[in-house]
C-alpha cells in the first residue's frame, strides 16, 4: 500500500447481469483481486454495480440492506483496500436507494444515496428509488478526504460544490453512462470529459470516475472511466471493454493547485445561504403573491 502523502488508486470497469446479485458478487471479487495485484488504496467500481443498469426489473430480490452478509463479503475481500460499489440499497420502511458503499477492512466505511434522480430520456430513476438526503464525505488515508457523488449527482453543481465545501480533497464518481441515455443529440462520452476535467481544474481535486461496459436492453454503454489529475490533466482513460486503470495521487499537487485556485477559500457560505434561502421564498411564486406581500 502507498503512504497517505501519495496514493494509488484505480477505477474498474465491467459489465453486470441484471438484477442477479451472486453472479455479480463472483465479478466484483475478480476486481477486488485485480486491484490488490496493483497494490490499490482505493478502487472504484461503477454505479449500481451489484445489479446492473436496469436492477430495478427484479427490485424486490435484487435490493439489499447494507448490513447484507454479500456486501460483507465484499468488504472482508477488500482489506484495508477501500473498494466502492453500487446496490439498491433498501432502507427503513421499504424505501429503495440507488446507492454506493465503501468498503475496507471488513466494514462499511461510508454510504451514499444518489440524491440527484435522472427521470429523462430513457432515464426512470424518480419512478424506483427515493432521493438521498445528504452529501458527505468520508476519510480516505492521511490527508486524503473522499467525496462521492454518483452519476448525475454531479450534473447538479451544487451537490459537488457542498461536497468540495465539506474538506473532500477527491471526487468519486461512479456512473451509468449509456450512449442513448439522454438523447442522440447528448454527448455523453464528450459531457463526462469535459464535467470531470472540469471540476479537477476548478477544485484542484482529482477526480475518479468508473463507468460500465456492454449492453442493457437498449441502452449501449461506453466505459471510458478516467482518473483526472487536480489541474485538469487525463492521468488514465478506459477504452470501451472492460478494464482496469490505475494512477498514483500525491497531495502536494492539490496543495499546489490550490494555492494557485483557491476555489474552496473563496467560496461565500453566508451569501450562498442567504440567497438560497431568499430564492426558496420567491422563486415560483406569482408576482401578485408577492406584490400583495
Amino acid at each position: 500500500m502507498s503512504t497517505a502523502q501519495k496514493i494509488k488508486v484505480g477505477a474498474a470497469q465491467f459489465s453486470s447481469e441484471i438484477g442477479d446479485v451472486d453472479a455479480n458478487i463472483d465479478r466484483h471479487l475478480h476486481w477486488i483481486a485485480r486491484g490488490h495485484e496493483a497494490g490499490l488504496d482505493f478502487l472504484v467500481l461503477p454505479e449500481l454495480s451489484l445489479t446492473g443498469h436496469y436492477g430495478p426489473d427484479r427490485l424486490l430480490t435484487a435490493a439489499m440492506t447494507r448490513t447484507d452478509p454479500r456486501l460483507m463479503q465484499l468488504a472482508e475481500a477488500a482489506g484495508p483496500m477501500a473498494v466502492s460499489v453500487g446496490f439498491i440499497e433498501e432502507g427503513p420502511a421499504a424505501q429503495f436507494y440507488n446507492a454506493a458503499a465503501v468498503l475496507k477492512d471488513g466494514k462499511l466505511l461510508h454510504l451514499h444515496r444518489k440524491v440527484n434522480l435522472p427521470t429523462y430520456g430513457k432515464l426512470e430513476e424518480g419512478k424506483h428509488y427515493a432521493s438521498g438526503r445528504f452529501v458527505e464525505t468520508f476519510s480516505l488515508a492521511g490527508r486524503w478526504t473522499a467525496g462521492l457523488l454518483i452519476c448525475a449527482d454531479v450534473w447538479n453543481p451544487a451537490l459537488t460544490h457542498l461536497a468540495f465545501l465539506q474538506g473532500a480533497t477527491l471526487l468519486t464518481c461512479p456512473v451509468s453512462s449509456g450512449i442513448e441515455a439522454v438523447g442522440a443529440d447528448f454527448d455523453n462520452p464528450a459531457g463526462w470529459a469535459l464535467t470531470c476535467r472540469f471540476y479537477a481544474m476548478m477544485y484542484g481535486a482529482p477526480v475518479i470516475m468508473a463507468n460500465r461496459t456492454g449492453t442493457e436492453r437498449d441502452l449501449h454503454f461506453w466505459g471510458g472511466s478516467r482518473i483526472i489529475d487536480p489541474f485538469g490533466k487525463e492521468l488514465a482513460v478506459a477504452g470501451a471493454e472492460a478494464e482496469l486503470i490505475t494512477a498514483e495521487l500525491d497531495y502536494d499537487v492539490v496543495r499546489h493547485a490550490r494555492h494557485l485556485l483557491p476555489t474552496v477559500r473563496d467560496s461565500n457560505i453566508a451569501l450562498v445561504l442567504r440567497e438560497t434561502q431568499r430564492l426558496v421564498e420567491t422563486l415560483g411564486i406569482p408576482d401578485f403573491v408577492r406584490e400583495n406581500h
